[in-house]
């Protein structure tokens, strides 16, 4: 029963283990099948892959024990595995351990194991194990155990039943006598036969794979040799491990760890054995490049401290003596493992603080799903700490800060940083800067800070001017590469001259604005090198409070992207508060203020810029002083040897009126150009406006002249202050307004303001303009007088309104002409009555023309050339009415009769003169008269359809009254006539559509020859 195979000794005690084990199996026939059961399980499933990490963990037990460096040695001699270590020999207890499936005899706090179990991974490659030490050795053997089976009749069955499979490692033997010796220098050899089909060149290149985590896991082991290639552990210091491999180059990691006991209540929950011994370990390891840079894992598994199946995907690898199950693959859950990951959590924390702060980003974890649950929690422990506990650097070079304190300007640009980091709170120091560092920190509860955020922070803040000019250049770097929006930085502040600081560019003067170099911007923008000293001098004692002038240490080219003007005396001029501060001068002299300065200034700049009200129509508004000593806006000055004040009323000229004269003692001390820059007047003022959009002008009558108007004007050119002109100055006004050749164009401009406004309101010898004709405009004799002689030229005068041919424009003019028509005592020519009535009837039918502003006449001139009550007359709107009316009731104008009727409010001819046919005719064809076919074969044209009544005798009636008539046509459109010529050819005219050809008509009917048409 307890047979064995021969030996000299037993110094482990090997015989009473497997009386013990025998036994058992006797007394129970279950206790063989849970051994091989168990032991099955490990060799194919918990320890079917970690031979070579089992036998080097327990190598570094053996070191660790010893207190001496760990060395591991493996060779394959004449087909068996062979494993050689130092460290502390073979001991009963040690034996114990191995013949069990559940015990272990490593129980200090440098050992790693915790179950005898781990051998069990020999099983994969050998079915009779040794293990020789200088204290002696054991040996397993499947055969061994099969002929001790054999005798236990149950167990033997249920052997045959498992194809003959037997727990070998329940049953320990002495070495056999003879067993080789363990070579120099080591102490402790494992001694495996390969079985039939196990690669030896595989299982050593499986193992050299596996030399280097080993290694790493293993602390107490410093040297790995694997069939002569050989690997070093070596701690260079600083926390960094190299892990070289003869003939290539090692591997480099910086690592951290530390150690503590688990307390009462959380040892509890250990087995027996370990509550005895309750310390714990973490180690991290970061690989590192050959400068120390991290280079972190992207994924790897939580070694406890041999590899479990914990996927992690931390960057560095965790080593920690966390509890696991008795595969050791598993993490086995409970306050103590709970201990273990959360002081793994402050250590990773610590091993961040170890890496240079430069390149601590890299060893903030990915975000994604977790990779087990055990990574999911130290996802959130680690999380947790770098969110809470300070280890980002400062810009400002104090103290590290916590994730959740942190701010990360989202925009590359280290400099930006390094001057942010004076005034910004939290935030972290370069390079820790862009978009991928904010990503990558928010993780962590950092949040991205937009330049717009942090230049809110400079708000208030009072730096030298130069420190500024640093912000402006990195600012501009990042506008140029468009990592910010130009929007961003409308509020950025300006440092000013006077020691005050402006939120926003826009519209802040850059002084010295000179050539390229100085300061990198351009010249000003009508070619001046920037504010002299003198002009800043003028600007300082001029009072204009407000003008954003930027300190010259500040000026900067992005200060003119972002709206700063270059600061020449043109852009001075057109600062708002210059503007503002010329716009209240008056108010303000009125006040008691001193404007004098201003004006100084201002005039000054005009000189030098050559500006005008023209494009600077503010510039008007300048108070300067009067010839009454009074301030003035320098608009309603006039100079005192301007020719305007030649030709203006007295009364409007002076401390009452609306214009004065401008002081001798300025206008002797300035160019009169330069005055009339400002708007000082030399003669008339022109106003001009190419987007009117009302009469607001301050024109005389200008509402009127809009209303006139049959659309809005689309441009507005027009003299200012005819109103001011002198009733008897108005030739001498004229021939000033048209030599000047801005005055000169208003005067002639199209339905312009100013032509409109001197007709109907200059004199001319006692009439307005439009009153007069030219001499030679007979047309209009007998309506209009000759223009008297005024000295005037003849495009002058037609421009002031002097009409020259008839022309009806508006109602003013309808109403003139109407009244003119009815003047008794004029005796116009039948022609002029005439063409005026077709006149005002082209006024009246054009679009948008209201009747109603023209009061209708009450007495109208007939076309008899007489004067009659508008009563009794009507518009002659067709002709046949002719034959039984006067003419002298009748208002004719060839065309628009009914716009001319609804002018005069008066009838329409063939409504009042209807008439009733009292004679009989024939009716007639107009195919039937061979007079009218030879008429129409002579023209040329067809013979119209239709026919006529032809009477011997036509008479109409009407008012009662029975009246010859030579044609009419009736009310139902049928036409009449009489048998004559004069008639049969004014129906055949009316009929044909030919009305105008009626006489020559006529002259066919009675000569039907050709030479009729020539003759």
């Amino acid at each position: 029963m307890t047979g064995s195979p021969d030996q000299e000794a037993d110094p482990f005690g090997t015989a009473a283990l497997r009386a013990a084990v025998l036994d058992s199996w006797q007394q129970s026939p279950t206790r063989f099948t849970e051994d091989a059961n168990a032991e099955e399980d490990l060799r194919l499933g918990a320890y079917a892959d970690r031979l070579f990490v089992e036998l080097a963990q327990n190598a570094a037990d053996a070191a660790s024990l010893a207190g001496v460096g760990g060395r591991l040695r493996v060779r394959v001699v004449d087909g068996e595995l062979r494993v050689a270590n130092t460290g502390a020999p073979l001991d009963r207890d040690g034996v114990t351990a191995l013949a069990s499936l559940r015990a272990s005899a490593k129980s200090g706090a440098s050992t790693v194991g915790r179950f005898g179990v781990g051998f069990a991974a020999v099983l994969t490659v050998c079915a009779e194990p040794r293990v020789v030490s200088r204290t002696g050795g054991v040996a397993f053997s499947e055969t061994g155990t099969r002929r001790c089976v054999a005798d236990i009749p149950e167990a033997r069955r249920q052997a045959a039943d498992r194809g003959g499979a037997v727990p070998v490692l329940r049953l320990p033997w002495p070495v056999p006598a003879g067993e080789p010796d363990v070579p120099e220098p080591f102490d402790t050899e494992v001694r495996l036969p390969l079985a039939d089909g196990v690669e030896e060149a595989s299982l050593l290149a499986e193992f050299a794979g596996e030399v280097t985590d080993v290694l790493l896991t293993f602390p107490a082991l410093e040297r790995v040799d694997i069939a002569g290639e050989v690997w070093t552990r070596t701690d260079t210091g600083e926390g960094i491990v190299e892990i070289a491999r003869s003939g290539a180059a090692g591997t480099r990691w910086l690592v951290h760890s530390t150690s503590g006991e688990f307390s009462g209540e959380q040892a509890a929950t250990l087995g027996i054995e370990a509550a005895h011994h309750p310390q714990w370990t973490v180690l991290w390891a970061l690989p590192v490049d050959g400068e120390n840079r991290p280079r972190p894992v992207d994924s790897d598994v939580l070694h406890a401290p041999t590899a479990t199946d914990e996927r992690l995907s931390l960057p560095a690898r965790l080593i920690a003596s966390v509890p696991v199950e008795p595969s050791r693959r598993r993490v086995r859950g409970g306050l103590a493992a709970s201990a273990v990951l959360a002081a793994a959590a402050d250590a990773f924390l610590d091993l961040v603080r170890r890496v240079p702060a430069h390149q601590r980003l890299e060893l903030v974890p990915a975000a994604g799903f977790p990779a087990s649950d055990v990574d999911g929690e130290l996802h959130q422990l680690i999380g947790a700490r770098l969110r809470e506990q300070p280890w980002l650097p400062a810009a400002s070079g104090g103290r590290d800060i916590s994730g959740d304190r942190a701010a990360v300007l989202d925009v590359d640009s280290p400099g930006l940083v390094e001057l942010l980091g004076e005034v910004v709170a939290e935030l972290v120091a370069v390079p820790y800067v862009g978009g991928r560092a904010a990503g990558v920190l928010a993780r962590v509860g950092a949040r991205g800070l937009d330049v717009a955020a942090a230049l809110d922070a400079l708000m208030g803040i009072e730096r030298p001017p130069r420190w500024w000019y640093g912000l402006y250049g990195a600012l501009l770097a990042l506008l140029d590469d468009r990592s910010i929006d130009q929007e961003a930085l409308t509020g950025l502040p300006v440092p000013l001259a006077d020691g005050r600081t402006t939120p926003g560019p826009r519209g802040v003067l850059l002084p010295g604005g000179g050539a390229e170099g100085d300061t990198g911007l351009p010249r000003g923008s009508e070619g001046h090198t920037g504010l002299r000293p003198e002009l800043l001098e003028l600007l300082g004692t001029a009072g204009v409070t407000g003008v954003r002038v930027v300190h010259p240490d500040a000026v900067h080219p992005l200060l003119e992207r972002l709206g700063a003007v270059p600061a020449g005396p043109a852009e001075l001029l057109d600062a708002a508060e210059l503007r503002a501060a010329v716009e209240s001068s008056v108010d303000d002299a009125m006040s008691g203020l001193d404007t004098t300065p201003l004006a100084e200034l201002v005039l000054r700049l005009v000189a030098e810029t050559g500006a005008t009200t023209d494009e600077r129509p503010g510039l008007a508004a300048l108070a300067l002083t009067s010839a009454s000593g009074d301030a003035r806006r320098a608009d309603e000055l006039v100079l005192p040897s301007a020719p305007l004040l030649g030709v203006l009323d007295p009364e409007a000229v002076g401390p009452h009126g609306p214009l004065d004269v401008l002081a001798e003692d300025v206008a002797r001390h300035r160019p009169p150009e330069v005055l009339t820059a400002t708007g000082v007047l030399d003669s008339f003022a022109v106003v001009a406006d190419d987007d009117p959009v009302g009469p607001e002008h301050d024109l005389p009558e200008e509402p009127e002249w809009w209303d006139s108007t049959s659309r809005p004007p689309s441009r507005v050119l027009a003299v200012r202050d005819l109103d001011l002109v002198a009733d008897d100055a108005w030739p001498a006004a004229l021939r000033l307004l048209a030599e000047s050749p801005d005055s000169g164009h208003a005067l002639r401009e199209p339905g312009g303001h100013t032509g409109w406004w001197i007709a109907r309101f200059a004199d001319l010898d006692g009439a307005c303009p439009r009153s007069w004709r030219m001499p030679d405009a007979v047309a209009l004799e007998g309506l209009y007088d000759p223009v008297p002689d005024v000295g005037l030229p003849r495009d002058v005068l037609v421009a002031a309104g002097v009409r020259e041919d008839l022309a009806v424009c508006d109602a003013s003019d309808a109403a003139d002409l109407l009244a003119r028509l009815a003047d008794r005592e004029r005796a116009p020519r039948p022609g002029v009555v005439l063409r005026a009535h077709a006149a005002l009837a082209e006024l009246a039918a054009r679009p948008g023309f209201d009747v109603a502003q023209v009061d209708a006449p009450t007495e109208v001139r007939a076309l008899d050339g007489g004067v009659i009550d508008a009563g009794h007359a009507c518009v002659l709107d067709q002709a046949w009415p002719l034959e039984v009316v006067d003419a002298g009731l009748l208002v004719g104008c060839g065309r628009e009769c009914d716009s001319l009727a609804e002018l005069l409010d008066l009838p329409l001819a063939r409504e009042v003169y209807a008439g009733e046919v009292t004679s009989e005719g024939d009716v007639l064809s107009w195919t039937e008269l061979s007079a009218i076919r030879d008429l129409a074969d002579l023209l040329g044209t067809t013979v119209p359809e239709g026919g006529l009544y032809l009477h011997p005798r036509l008479t109409v009636r009407v008012d009662g009254q029975d009246r010859q008539a030579r044609w009419w046509v009736a009310a139902d459109g049928l036409v009449h006539a009489e048998d004559s010529i004069d008639g049969l050819a004014r129906a055949y005219a009316f009929a044909a559509d030919r009305w105008e050809a009626r006489h020559q008509i006529a002259a066919l009917l009675s000569d039907p020859e050709p030479a009729t048409l020539f003759g």
